[in-house]
């Protein structure tokens, strides 16, 4: 008896020892700051985070852990604050106190100092999404409360200040809205014939020529409700029976089999309105210009008329293939989220989503047969092994709360995105990431093996396992990922791809939806996979063509090509898919793979960093006959940040790309637009010599341009629109509009003339058309509301913003403009400190604050 009372003592001592305490993590707060670049050592920077308890309860001094995610390496023997840092996988780190850390209690605050191992540029580039772990509950997380960044005034190269944008907005003129061309992208050919056709009440009318009202052509019935249903919206006394003749305006949509099958005519006149096509897709994108025409408002709230400006139009696409890449692995958007980037695209006669499905960090799609893939790989929370969920991502925190970091589609909700997209004439291109970036996919099937082997079920559990067990190869992954690649020497590897397809093809089967293409990823496999896999040194032995685990590549795509043409389907990739990968004076190079290229292969190439020797990649694969979307990453990412301040979120390796770069983006000679370095300073162009340009065969090859929205950075819908508008209108002007005269113009002075009068002009349809609209389309959007530029010039402030329209408002305070404070009509004579301006959007939606004293 005596033993069992001390037993039952111990075990109460030891639970109230280590049971975890009863403190609520949400009243712990962050803040990150930068103490200083170039610090411990050039090329580095010290942070900062202080930790601080707003509870009534004390935080012990040891018994937890905290974990954070960081796009950069922590220094190991950095840390001060009697802590160190550990690096997981990833991008996730624990933080541990050491035996000199103290309690924290109720008020109290700790600063721990750490070193990246590069300097910082902007609010991407610290920690985030910190969780904390007990001890004695080690597989559950715990979200920490408010995290905030510190704000910071970095020097760095290339840095831009208020004084540049005033420099660079300062030619930009303010053209009188009735001069600007009123439908956008810009058509073929565009004339305003004189007044408006003033809608009050609205006639469908389905042959207007032999002005017979009743009988039906039934080819644009799409595209009949599409605009029926924005009328209903717009129009205060909308009607579809005989209203007053002397008030209809009759809306008709004529078949013409000599318009080209994405072309359209428009015409517009005092009473009616004609869409000529030769096919839905053409009366579509006629649709669409005539949305373009009305007023901004009419999205918002019914009017009692709408004025349409009388016009004749005749309008193609420049590019069949007009291309948006989403990225919901790293962080998911809603289907509802989805069906809001459709519409925009829509307007803007977009008409490929490209959608980037699974990742290391998630896989985002339901398929029948393998569970797993979404019960494990569509979840991140607190986990060091990976058996049950993903760990947390990009500061998705420590548990599966986070809808950007767990989530997925449904089939059901995919066949209603593949609907609401064809409805609106866009082709949606599903990627399956594979061999590397495909973590998700690999954890998953492990998981899966794991329930199979523990039913006794050895077959079925490898019947679709995508790793080794006892493979020792050692690798990092671009993202720092050391477990992230599939193994292409498995069997059940091509299992699992054919029965992926299988499940995607029934999906779009179900939806009604035609499926050409499936793209299978090849970025960024990093050396040093396979090399160690029992599975690839067995198949090595049975394969004497097999010298080195990079043969394994063309094996792989082989073998995928083939399933996807036994069962109809074509190959799309990223440009490491058709590559073969060789020497040349002794430096590890790559050329296109002949072997594949009578395939034709799809080929999306997104590497033309500048300096790299890649500059020419696109045109090399297009020249080889590879069919080729570009999708350069100098030009056409919209995860680059804006430009270099440190509150301008997004990445910045490839790039800054603020409008600009998406507007002057010459995609049969992007040598030609590209004059400056990621860091916004004049190239050596020499880099350009021997550099292989596009061929004729090469050009006939170019099948379109694509941008791209990487998702690692984009943890909310307002992120997702803040990066992509109005930065895609830019791309869809290059994707639709004709060739520009600059782009072809030999003489550079007169090219440099000729686009800054193309620019200055779509500036102008930018902040009084479009912006406007962007405001009130489908409930408005997030669009970025850009800086305004600042000088203090003799005794003065003077202000500018980049778009015309947009109103800037400032306050000497020291508080934020908002939307009440004054307007800047011209210069502002202060004498005080500091003044602040900022822009404004027509509902009052402020940007970043321009912050300036005087020199």
């Amino acid at each position: 008896m005596r033993r069992i009372i001390v037993t039952v003592l111990l075990a109460l001592i030891c639970s109230s020892i280590f049971a975890a305490p009863t403190f609520n993590a949400k009243y712990l707060s962050v803040i990150w700051e930068v103490v200083k670049n170039d610090v411990p050592k050039p090329g580095q920077s010290l942070n900062a985070v202080t930790i601080t308890n707003n509870g009534k309860s004390t935080l012990p001094a040891s018994g937890w852990k905290f974990y954070f995610n960081c796009a950069r390496t922590v220094l190991p023997a950095s840390p001060t604050g009697n802590v160190k840092i550990d690096f997981i996988n990833g991008d996730l780190f624990c933080m541990t106190p050491t035996s000199t850390f103290t309690e924290l209690k109720p008020g109290q605050s700790v600063r721990i100092e750490f070193a990246e191992d590069d300097v910082v540029v902007n609010v991407t580039d610290g920690p985030e999404g910190f969780y904390i772990v007990w001890d004695n509950e080690p597989a559950k997380g715990y979200n920490l409360g408010a995290f905030s960044i510190k704000p910071f005034s970095p020097s760095y190269v290339g840095l831009i200040t208020p004084a540049i944008i005033y420099d660079q907005n300062k030619n930009i003129a303010d053209i009188p809205e009735e001069q600007l061309t009123k439908v956008f992208p810009t058509p073929v050919s565009y004339k305003e014939t004189g007044g408006y056709c003033t809608v009050k009440y609205l006639l469908f009318a389905f042959d207007l020529q032999g002005k017979n009202f009743d009988i039906r052509d039934k080819t644009f019935d799409n595209e009949y409700s599409y605009l029926d249903k924005f009328f209903q919206h717009a129009l205060a006394a909308y009607k579809t029976k005989l209203p007053p003749a002397d008030q209809t305006t009759f809306v008709g949509f004529t078949n013409n089999k000599e318009i080209k099958p994405d072309g359209y005519e428009l015409i517009v006149t005092n009473h009616h309105i004609e869409i000529t096509a030769s096919t839905p897709n053409g009366a579509f994108y006629g649709v669409q210009s005539l949305l373009t025409l009305i007023q901004p408002s009419a999205f918002e709230h019914p009017q009692k008329e709408i004025k349409i400006p009388c016009v004749e139009i005749k309008d193609e696409p420049r590019f069949a293939y007009r291309g948006f890449m989403l990225d919901v692995g790293r962080n998911f958007h809603s289907k509802e989220e989805v069906f809001r980037i459709l519409d925009v695209m829509a307007l803007y006669k977009l008409n490929v989503f490209h959608l980037h499905l699974t990742e290391d960090e998630g896989w985002r799609l339901e398929i029948a047969g393998l569970p797993e893939l979404t019960e494990v790989g569509a979840k991140r929370a607190h986990t060091l092994d990976a058996k049950n969920t993903l760990p947390p991502s990009h500061g998705s925190g420590g548990d599966t709360t986070n809808t950007n970091g767990t989530g997925y589609y449904t089939k059901a909700d995919y066949i209603e995105i593949l609907k609401y997209a064809a409805a609106r004439h866009i082709s949606v291109l599903p990627e399956i990431e594979t061999p590397g970036h495909a973590r998700a996919a690999v954890k998953a099937m492990t998981a899966r093996y794991n329930r199979l082997m523990a039913a006794g079920k050895k077959a079925d559990a490898e019947k679709y396992l995508l790793s080794d067990p006892n493979d020792k190869s050692v690798y990092s992954s671009a993202q720092t990922w050391n477990d992230n690649v599939i193994d292409v020497s498995l069997p059940s590897t091509y299992n699992f791809i054919a029965t992926v397809v299988d499940g995607i093809q029934a999906i779009y089967k179900e939806a009604g939806v035609p499926l050409t293409t499936i793209h299978f990823g090849g970025d960024e496999v990093p050396r040093g996979v396979w090399e160690k896999s029992p599975a690839y040194l067995a198949f090595k032995t049975n394969h004497p063509e097999i010298t080195s685990p990079a043969d394994m590549w063309y094996y792989y795509y082989g073998h995928v090509d083939s399933i996807l043409k036994s069962k109809g389907l074509k190959l799309a990739g990223w440009e490491e898919a058709p590559l073969r990968r060789t020497r040349l004076d002794g430096r590890p190079v790559y050329l296109p793979n002949p072997d594949f290229a009578p395939e034709h292969w799809q080929a999306e190439v997104w590497n033309n960093t500048l300096g790299d020797g890649n500059e020419d990649l696109a045109y090399k694969l297009a020249n080889a006959g590879y069919h080729v979307v570009l999708s350069n990453v100098t030009n056409l990412y919209l995860d680059m940040a804006h430009y270099k301040s440190f509150d301008e979120p997004g990445y910045y390796w490839g790039a800054f790309t603020d409008i600009d770069k998406f507007y002057s983006f010459i995609p049969y000679d992007y040598f030609k637009n590209s004059k400056v370095d990621k860091n916004g300073l004049p190239i050596d162009r020499n880099i350009f010599i021997g550099k292989q340009r596009l061929t004729d065969y090469g050009k006939s090859n170019i099948i379109g341009i694509q941008c791209a929205l990487w998702g690692e950075n984009i943890k909310s819908n307002e992120r997702l629109e803040y990066m992509l508008l109005p930065r895609m209108l830019a791309f869809a002007e290059r994707a639709w509009a004709q060739d520009p005269a600059w782009a072809t113009e030999p003489n550079l002075a007169k090219s440099d003339s000729l686009y800054q009068i193309s620019w200055v002009n779509f500036l102008n349809v930018m902040g009084k058309r479009e912006m406007p609209r962007l405001d009130y389309f489908d409930g408005g959007f997030n669009f970025r509301v850009p800086k305004p530029g600042v000088i203090f010039q003799d005794g003065k402030y003077l202000a500018n913003v980049q778009f015309p329209g947009l109103t800037i408002r400032y306050t000497t305070n020291g508080k934020d403009p908002d939307a009440k404070s004054p307007v800047y009509n011209d210069a502002v004579t202060y004498t005080g400190s500091t003044i602040k301006f900022r822009s404004f959007d027509n509902k009052g939606r402020g940007g970043n604050v321009t912050e300036t004293a005087k020199q």
